[in-house]
This record gives C-alpha cells, sequence and structure tokens, in this order.
C-alpha cells in the first residue's frame, strides 16, 4: 500500500468504526484473563497444584500483556501497525493453543506467560492506531468510545466463561481462546488499514528505540500522565481484588447478587465514558481530566468516610459507583492528553501508557490481601491512590497544562 493511499485509508475510517475495531482489539486483556477465571478451582484440581498457583496463572498472563507492549509498540513505530499486529494476534493464538494442552503447571504458567506477551498487540496498537487517526478532542472522543470495550468486557468474559463452563473444561476455554484470537486476526486483516504512513516510521535498530524510550521519558509532563495513571490503576485493580471479598464475606451478598452489583458497576464505568464522549468536545479533555480525577478522590475519600463510620452498604455501593463513573472519565483524556505530543512515537508512548496500568495488577491484588479487613483496606488504598492521583494533578499536571 502506498503513503497516499494510507493516507486515505486511515482518513475514511469512521469513529464507529476505528470503534469497533480498535475495541475488539482491546479483549485480549480481558478475555485472556478472566475467560477461565470460573474455572481456577477446575484447573487446580486437574493439574494438581495448589489454588495460588492456579491465580498465578492470571497474574503472569497479566505480566505478559504489561512488558510486551514495551516490544510491540516500539516495533509498531519502525514497521507500521498492522504488520506487528498481525504477528501478535496470531501468536496469540498459537498460544492459546499449547495452554489447552499444557501437561502441567510450569507448562501453563510459561505459555500463559507468552500468551500475555503476544496478546499485547492488540492492546498497545489499538492505542497507537487511535492515535494515528485522531488527535485532541476528537482523540479523546474515540478513547471513549474503545472505553465502553474496556468497561464491558471484564462483565461478559467471567459470564461467557461461566456459561461456556456448563459443556467446556478449562482446556476448552483455551481453544475457545484460539478461536478468538483467529476471528480477531480476520478483523484486523480485513478491517483495520495500514494508519502510519511509510514516512512518520523510523527504520532505526535499538538505539533509535532506546533514543525514542528517552525521548518520551523525558518529558516531565508525559511523566506525570503515567504517575497519575498508576495511582488510579492501583485503585481500579484494588476495587477489582477486593469487591468480591468485601461483598460477599464482609456483607453476605450471594454470588447472584455480587455478579448484579458488578455488572452494574461496570455499566456505570460505561455511562461514564459516554459522559465524557458528550461533553468533552465543549469542556476539552484537560478540563474533564482534572474535574474527572479529582472527583475521584472526593468519592474515594467518602468511601473511606463511610466505611470508617459505618455507613451501612447502600452509602458505599453509591461510592463505589461515583468512583467507576469518574474512571470512565479519567481514562480517555488522560490517554488522550499523554499522546498529545508524541504523534510520531505514539507506538512508544502508548507502550509505556499500557505497561504502567498492567504491571500495577499483579502487584496490588496479593498486597491488599494481605491488609486483613476487606473493606477497610480497600477504601483506604483507593482514598491514598486517588489523594495522590489528585495532587499530582493539581500540583504537576495542571500548572503545565496552562502553560
Amino acid at each position: 500500500m502506498t503513503e497516499t493511499a494510507e493516507r486515505g485509508a486511515a482518513r475514511v475510517m469512521s469513529a464507529r468504526r476505528a470503534a469497533f475495531v480498535l475495541g475488539s482489539l482491546e479483549v485480549f486483556g480481558p478475555l485472556s484473563m478472566d475467560l477461565s477465571m470460573p474455572l481456577l478451582p477446575q484447573l487446580a484440581k486437574d493439574l494438581d497444584t495448589s489454588s495460588s498457583l492456579a491465580q498465578a496463572s492470571m497474574s503472569v498472563c497479566m505480566l505478559g500483556l504489561a512488558l510486551g507492549q514495551l516490544v510491540t509498540g516500539p516495533l509498531s513505530d519502525r514497521f507500521g501497525r498492522r504488520r506487528p499486529l498481525l504477528w501478535g494476534i496470531a501468536l496469540f493464538t498459537l498460544f492459546s493453543l499449547l495452554c489447552a494442552f499444557a501437561p502441567n503447571i510450569e507448562i501453563l504458567l510459561v505459555t500463559r506467560f507468552l500468551q500475555g506477551l503476544t496478546g499485547s498487540a492488540g492492546v498497545v496498537i489499538a492505542l497507537a492506531a487511535a492515535r494515528d487517526i485522531a488527535s485532541g478532542i476528537e482523540l479523546a472522543r474515540l478513547l471513549s468510545l474503545l472505553g465502553l470495550v474496556g468497561a464491558l468486557a471484564p462483565i461478559l468474559a467471567p459470564v461467557a466463561g461461566g456459561q461456556l463452563a456448563a459443556f467446556l473444561d478449562w482446556r476448552g476455554l483455551f481453544v475457545v481462546l484460539a478461536g478468538v484470537g483467529g476471528i480477531l486476526l480476520a478483523v484486523a486483516g480485513t478491517a483495520l488499514p495500514e494508519t502510519l504512513p511509510a514516512s512518520q516510521r523510523h527504520a532505526g535498530g535499538f538505539a533509535e528505540t532506546g533514543r525514542r524510550f528517552g525521548t518520551v521519558l523525558r518529558d516531565r509532563l508525559f511523566v506525570c500522565y503515567l504517575l497519575v495513571g498508576a495511582c488510579t490503576g492501583t485503585a481500579f485493580f484494588t476495587y477489582l481484588a477486593s469487591i468480591s471479598f468485601v461483598l460477599q464475606d464482609g456483607h453476605h451478598l450471594s454470588p447472584q447478587a455480587f455478579s448484579a452489583v458488578f455488572a452494574a458497576n461496570a455499566v456505570v464505568a460505561v455511562f461514564g465514558s459516554l459522559f465524557n464522549r458528550g461533553v468533552v468536545r465543549r469542556a476539552g479533555p484537560a478540563r474533564m481530566y482534572v474535574v474527572g480525577t479529582t472527583a475521584t478522590a472526593v468519592a474515594a475519600l467518602g468511601l473511606l468516610g463511610a466505611v470508617l463510620t459505618g455507613s451501612g452498604l447502600p452509602l458505599l455501593l453509591v461510592l463505589l459507583a461515583l468512583v467507576l463513573f469518574c474512571y470512565g472519565v479519567i481514562s480517555p483524556n488522560s490517554s488522550a492528553l499523554a499522546l498529545a505530543g508524541h504523534g510520531e512515537r505514539a507506538g512508544t508512548a502508548a507502550a509505556l501508557l499500557g505497561m504502567s496500568s498492567f504491571a500495577v495488577g499483579p502487584v496490588v491484588a496479593p498486597l491488599v490481601a494481605l491488609g486483613g479487613a476487606a473493606d477497610l483496606t480497600m477504601a483506604l488504598t483507593m482514598a491514598v491512590a486517588t489523594a495522590v492521583a489528585c495532587l499530582l494533578v493539581w500540583t504537576a499536571v495542571r500548572p503545565r497544562l496552562r502553560h
């Protein structure tokens, strides 16, 4: 494809088509980690291993998703978006099949890590390609649409896994993941044009890649976005790691009631993304980012107060929903602002953003579990993390945005 054709193909992608194609690529993360969640006890029994090692298969997958972006993102700056993406999806499909036939937990942990490593191509290149075809407010609006997929996928993946578990074992779920990989390979191969023209790619090797990482990391505003994202990511993964214990053990909700609350909170995050898409054109991504981060901290501090005063479950649920609504507002604006000054290095910048997000999960979940009382630990961690994020935004990010 010539450079002129590449530019034309990128331009004719409508927001809805881009959201569908790029959003479908972002399901790698939730599907890889969450689809097998209902069958972890069966997996542990079948492979004669402990429940902690079975759960570790999800952590190593998330670690692969984090580290793989540091490889795939820069490669997409050098070779264009399509080639690394198609190779990544194809290898993801292969390693999903190898997971299905793993004879023991050691082999499974290796193949799960490689599955996450290659599946990271979809996550990071979706963000880089979005930056190729949009910028500023329109990028924030496009990323709000992608946020719908990001919010819905964690609901649909465990639900789908639970339904499939009725007639498939854990090995069968990995075969399903391989099938999903094959479908996404066809979608990416036919519906996603090359979005990075040849003139904007770099031809250097490791030295040039290192220079690009250095250029991005010397951008103090970008580093501030990374730190704020790590803080808000800590709050989000604390919620994911704690909410089942808080609601089922602490407040005695049934599994069905917990699933309903978890789904409702994810829908609230979807509304946050939709709200941002509707308002950001008038308010601007910078203002929405500052307001969203501040509101998140206020809601999380209110959550801590509610737990300390024993205000009861209804107020707890309202404040949690408010935190997730604000998270749906923050996320697209954070990515749009962070990528604004790095269009020619979008893959490298997107890799650092994605890595900082996915690397938080494997660290936060076990640390939160050590905290004892689930509701207090969850509320305290979320309050501290979002308060630090808010402080960074007001003292480090906002003054630079004003200049």
